[in-house]
């Protein structure tokens, strides 16, 4: 049994939060994960901010932040594996989205597999760690598009 939460902290569009919710189901069967439980909440800018300058004493927005708590040291097994929070900023999603040419849909569904990634422990801080993690993550969001458009 898996329980994902979809938490929507903003005003916006429940469609684009509807989307977020199916695509991440398909990347949690794609990814085989089982008994597992996470959060996705989608913030605005104020809030993401906050959050990054409380938690990474990083003063400035960002687009999305993964709290891994399997990296925790304090971290107690259970009979499902509770994964953590992901945080994605709506706002800075639409200013990316409009920066590199694309839909708020796919920069959404882009940064909440990131984020997932970053969940299960895949990070981009070594050029080979990035490649495979980048790699995953389009073939998860391709074959999405695909199985959503056939």
């Amino acid at each position: 049994m898996n329980a994902i939460e979809i938490i929507n902290n903003t005003g916006f569009d429940t469609n684009e939060i509807d989307e977020l919710k199916k695509f991440v189901d398909f990347s949690v069967k794609h990814l085989k994960l089982e008994n597992i439980m996470f959060n996705v909440i989608v913030v605005d800018d104020e809030e993401i901010h906050s959050i990054n300058k409380e938690y990474r004493n990083i003063d400035e927005c960002t687009d999305v932040i993964a709290f891994a708590l399997e990296d925790d040291e304090t971290f107690v097994e259970l009979n499902f594996r509770v994964l953590g929070d992901i945080y994605i900023s709506i706002e800075t999603a639409q200013k990316q989205a409009k920066e590199y040419n694309h839909s708020l849909n796919r920069e959404l569904l882009f940064l909440a597999i990131h984020g997932l990634l970053h969940l299960l422990g895949y990070d981009h801080m070594l050029e080979d760690e990035e490649k495979e993690m980048i790699e995953l993550q389009e073939l998860i969001l391709n074959e999405y598009r695909t199985k959503k458009h056939s």
